[in-house]
């Protein structure tokens, strides 16, 4: 009898990250929240061979970059288990790559979980990174995947990763999670998405923190206290004022500074509409090119604002998710 597995993945914000300067020992560090859409919903079960569906609307760019992670975390799962198995994976919901909202994790994670699920191995996500490579700079996305909420991640001591590297390029292990609140239901956030040709990724990504790293001891100090006397206090407290501010503060500080600045200016036409709209505050997730606003009482205008600074592109409405992934047999989990 056939069994077939179904997953179902967040995606995230990356707020920013938070020491690239390592004097006080470590490096990295992340702040993020886990986001109710879009998300990933993959279906699984066993094949003559490993293939990969996707909705027939699917762009043959995007089915290359889906098809190249699912097939390098099968393998590496597969080998790590032993296994000489074949599956087909049915990718029934998706978002874009490389757009700032984490797929590259989130596609490596669900494809590792259907197959340890399918082989009855427990594997936590932090074990499922180490597997598939994932989470060498940044924990947000693997916490994102196991807990949901907002996150904060620890980063890697200087003992382990030495080199100021992306997650892409760094084989380091998952950073520990040193705080997980659960990201106020009321919040809202509108996620704009231009569609420009900016991504950041690859060999280019690695240049980047090679070329701008190590950065002043003063901005990793100005940053942290942002974040730990502001930001991590408002989301407890509920206070979106000072959250927002917190984000508006952290796009001009530290490496979110330099994410924006080698950026496409509309970046900052989206985000100053926003903010003009009644958003409390504003930014861009990791190097884009999404962007996010977070609002209690006006996203439609907000989300208006957004698309009227647009030429292409799309903007919709969502919320905090609370929880990780879900995984189950037959429907939807």
């Amino acid at each position: 009898m056939v069994v077939e597995l179904i997953i179902n993945t967040p995606s995230r914000l990356h707020l920013t990250l938070i020491d690239l300067n390592g004097e006080r020992g470590r490096l990295d560090g992340g702040v993020g929240i886990t986001i109710k859409e879009p998300e990933l919903v993959i279906r699984a079960e066993e094949s003559d061979a490993t293939m990969v569906k996707f909705p027939h609307d699917t762009s043959e760019a995007l089915q290359r970059e889906y098809a190249s992670k699912i097939g390098d975390a099968a393998e590496r799962t597969l080998k790590y288990l032993g296994s000489d198995e074949h599956f087909l994976f049915s990718v029934e919901e998706m978002f874009p790559s490389h757009s700032g909202l984490g797929s590259g994790t989130q596609i490596a994670l669900a494809t590792a979980r259907l197959i340890a699920e399918h082989h009855e191995v427990e594997l936590n996500a932090e074990e499922l990174a180490r597997i598939v490579g994932r989470g060498g700079t940044s924990g947000i996305g693997v916490a994102s995947f196991e807990y949901g909420g907002f996150i904060v991640d620890a980063g890697h001591s200087r003992k382990e990763k030495k080199d100021f590297l992306p997650s892409s390029a760094s084989t380091a292990s998952p950073p520990p999670v040193i705080a997980r609140y659960e990201f106020p239901e009321d919040w809202k956030i509108i996620i704009a998405i231009p569609d420009i040709d900016r991504s950041v990724s690859g060999r280019r990504e690695v240049n980047i923190f090679q070329e701008y790293c190590p950065l002043p001891l003063s901005e990793v100090e100005k940053l942290s206290h942002i974040i730990l006397m502001k930001m991590m206090p408002a989301v407890l407290e509920g206070d979106i004022e000072s959250f927002g501010e917190s984000v508006n503060e952290i796009q001009t500080t530290g490496f979110k500074k330099i994410e924006r600045e080698l950026q496409d200016p509309l970046i900052d036409r989206i985000i100053d509409n926003m903010i003009s709209a009644g958003a409390h505050g504003a930014g861009m997730s990791s190097f884009g090119p999404a962007v996010y606003a977070v609002t209690d009482e006006n996203p439609g205008d907000v989300l208006g604002a957004a698309r009227e600074a647009m030429p292409g592109g799309q903007a919709f409405i969502t919320g905090g998710r609370n929880s990780g992934a879900m995984i189950g047999k037959g429907g939807i989990p």
